[in-house]
């Protein structure tokens, strides 16, 4: 009986993660490009810009709260720097870029952590009103980089270091500074614990409205990177290029076993989360499945990753 609970916890805690090395295995047997070095990186480059931008919505959701703005968020925040950078020049186009990512942070984090509104509701309200705001900026045009070949702003997106793409590079080196300031600062251990408890965090002395604020900050700010980055690649931008970027990230974080009621999680584990829903979709694609199949994995990953996450923190798989 005992064997029997260890299995049992087993499957809860790394279901999906064994589902995952069952699906490399047979998709590697019907395409053999998929495990190639080539591939491997390729799916990696894909996937760093919805990373970067997991990787601050990672504190958002451990802190107990949501962030569905970030589609629209990215959309905006691409168009803006694309249309900046024909305008003052990449330098001053990326600043701005990242600093309108931090005010629209901070604006949630104040609904959210001030005012105490829904994370849900004011993040699903933030993200239809950057779709408008970009429709109003953009006068509802795509935007193109002026003079593409003539300017090192596509270095970021398009760029290579030692062979590898600077999107790698860039995700990568997010992934550690965050994970450094979540595992090894007295902020992380704040986020960590108004995700836990939030009351016996604020009599505990712990600033809780400032916390969840600042994890809203990092995820603006996180997605400025990302629009940077996509603007870099794409040279240009669509009034929908974010569009469903939300759900992605989200699904790659819940993946990862960061839980959606808060207090756990890390870094790394949403960078592998992200990781495996890239391959999982560069696997379908290779095995000749339509493109529309990726939204239909998206929603199952989600709710067997909540069941999961529930189920092991219940100690049953059904309530």
């Amino acid at each position: 009986m005992r064997i029997f609970q260890d299995k049992r916890r087993i499957v809860q805690r790394h279901g999906l993660i064994l589902a995952f090395v069952i699906f490399l295995v047979v998709v590697s047997f019907s395409s053999p490009e998929f495990l190639t070095p080539g591939n491997i990186l390729n799916v990696i480059r894909q996937v760093s810009i919805t990373g970067m931008i997991a990787l601050g919505v990672t504190f958002v959701v451990i802190t107990g709260r949501l962030d569905l703005s970030v589609g629209s968020m990215l959309t905006f925040l691409t168009v803006l720097v694309v249309d900046q950078h024909n305008q003052v020049g990449p330098g001053l186009a990326m600043l701005m870029t990242l600093a309108a990512g931090m005010l629209i942070g901070v604006v949630n984090g104040y609904l959210v952590g001030f005012l105490k509104l829904n994370a849900l509701i004011v993040t699903l309200a933030m993200l239809s009103l950057l779709q408008g705001i970009t429709l109003f900026y953009s006068g509802g045009s795509n935007v193109n980089v002026d003079n593409a070949q003539e300017t090192w702003f596509g270095f970021f997106g398009r760029g290579e270091l030692f062979n590898v793409p600077m999107p790698v590079w860039f995700f990568l080196g997010a992934a550690a500074i965050a994970s450094f300031v979540l595992l090894r600062t007295t902020f992380g251990r704040w986020i960590y614990s108004v995700g836990g408890n939030e009351a016996v965090s604020l009599f505990s002395g712990v600033q809780t409205r400032w916390v969840v604020l600042s994890a809203y900050l990092i995820s603006g700010l996180a997605t400025g990177l990302a629009a940077i980055i996509m603007g870099s690649r794409v040279m240009g931008a669509q009034n929908t290029i974010g569009q469903g970027y939300e759900l992605t990230v989200l699904a790659g974080i819940i993946l990862g076993g960061t839980s959606m009621l808060g207090g756990s999680g890390t870094i790394w584990r949403t960078v592998i989360g992200i990781s495996m829903l890239g391959f999982v979709q560069n696997g379908l694609l290779l095995l000749g499945f339509p493109y529309y199949i990726q939204w239909l994995v998206t929603w199952v990953v989600i709710i067997l990753a909540v069941w999961i996450d529930l189920a092991a923190k219940r100690g049953k798989v059904f309530a």
